[in-house]
């Protein structure tokens, strides 16, 4: 019998934090490139801070390096990798690349990459085939470097804010010393092939859901129609509370809401604008129809997305220039048959088809996102069409199983017929 510790391909994926509550589109993609009979190490830079995982990082089966996520903590671990690593073949390459852009971008971070990226080259398992990085920010940066010293080859799946807020000299860079790049839109995609010497690196992979883990709920039953206080319209949104995700906007959306709906709302995230929000609840009258839940575990979350009549996402464009890719939580919704409410920035379009799997409406507009709920509310009928329609859509097109065979294939993964379980990664 053949030894898969000797036949599968190892990879080392670096991660910002692992794990992590808010990316559980990462977890589902480890766990299936482990079906695909890849052997993974993972390295994060930073330790979880979240309280509870998800049942799928409990069937996660790979390792994972913590960095030194802050240099002065670790300082004999990073010495000891200092002088392990300026031996391997592409230190000198690897320093004058990292002082190259130290001096475009003086901040501790950026010393912050180089030490982690040493402790990361140092470290490396002899048996590395390749190294695979997601977000093109910093993970992106200390992989890298990483790679550059001990001359691996590297990849990255990028996403939202690491693309968005990432000047375009360092994209550039980047997209030039790697392999292939994966990303989750084709607005992502058109940006990043625009900026490619070779476009032909970048390809479009959405992330998909794995729809085993949210099946089809065949009892939905839209009913409830805002008229009976007994029986209120259950809106629910699920995301961190950060600029991006425009909840200033959904609560001035909510206040006005006409005063003969019955409504009640629940959040599900955590986030540091929970508190700013909350006191604006209050201040609009809204605090007893408001449920704040927290960061929660997958199953509660579906749970919730059971109980709801509708799903909604007020995604805006920050300052910083942050904004959403194709946020997951909008397939959740799909998935549970739940009418959706989102506004038309970044990739949000490229699932929610306007009046015909959901409602999109202009960012930052709270009267549009009011008028919109205010029509879901008192039509279930309309509910039942949108949220049938784009349940289908969903399981057409954004099935995670279509997309994660091809990014194996491309970290080295075995053919199909050769998996160790014989499930093709489902």
């Amino acid at each position: 019998m053949s030894n898969p510790e000797t036949e599968f391909p190892l990879v080392v994926v670096v991660l910002k934090g692992y794990p992590r509550l808010s990316e559980t589109f990462i977890a589902q993609e480890l766990r299936a490139l482990e079906k695909s009979g890849l052997r993974l190490q993972l390295v994060s830079l930073r330790h979880p801070t979240d309280k509870s995982t998800h049942p799928i990082h409990q069937e996660i089966v790979s390792t994972v390096n913590y960095l030194p996520e802050y240099l002065y903590q670790e300082p004999r671990r990073v010495f000891s990798s200092w002088r392990k690593a300026r031996r391997l073949p592409g230190y000198r390459a690897a320093r004058a690349v990292w002082l190259k852009d130290l001096r475009r971008d003086l901040t501790p971070n950026r010393i912050r990459r180089f030490g982690q990226a040493l402790v990361l080259a140092a470290e490396m398992p002899t048996e590395t085939a390749m190294i695979y990085v997601h977000f093109l920010h910093t993970p992106a940066s200390v992989g890298r470097y990483a790679a550059m010293m001990t001359d691996q080859k590297w990849a990255c799946s990028a996403h939202a804010k690491d693309i968005w807020t990432t000047p375009e000299w360092e994209l550039r860079e980047k997209l030039e010393d790697l392999d292939w790049l994966v990303t989750c839109t084709s607005v992502n995609a058109a940006y990043l092939s625009g900026l490619a010497a070779d476009p032909k690196k970048v390809s479009l992979m959405y992330h998909g859901l794995d729809l085993a883990r949210f099946p089809d709920f065949a009892a939905r039953r839209h009913v409830r129609d805002g008229s009976q206080a007994e029986a209120p319209v259950e809106i629910l949104s699920v995301g961190r509370a950060v600029a991006k995700k425009g909840y200033d906007d959904l609560l001035n959306a909510l206040a006005a809401l006409p005063g003969d709906i019955h409504w009640h709302f629940t959040h599900i995230g955590g986030g540091p604008l929970l508190k700013d929000l909350k006191e604006q609840a209050a201040d609009l009258g809204l605090a007893d129809r408001i449920d704040w839940r927290g960061a929660l575990a997958q199953s509660e979350v579906l749970d919730a997305l059971k109980s709801a009549d509708i799903f909604v996402l007020a995604s805006r464009i920050a300052e910083d220039g942050d904004r959403d890719g194709l946020p997951n939580v909008l397939m959740e919704a799909q998935s549970q048959k739940l009418a959706t409410v989102a506004t038309d920035v970044s990739a949000i379009p490229e699932l929610i088809m306007d009046g015909e799997t959901g409602l999109l409406v202009e960012p930052q507009n709270p009267d549009a996102m009011a008028a919109a709920l205010e029509r879901l509310i008192r039509n279930p009928d309309l509910r039942t069409k949108l949220s049938n329609a784009g349940n289908a859509r969903l399981r057409d097109l954004f099935d995670v199983q279509k997309w994660v065979g091809k990014l194996a294939e491309g970290l080295g993964a075995p053919h199909t017929s050769e998996l160790r379980d014989g499930t093709g990664g489902s």
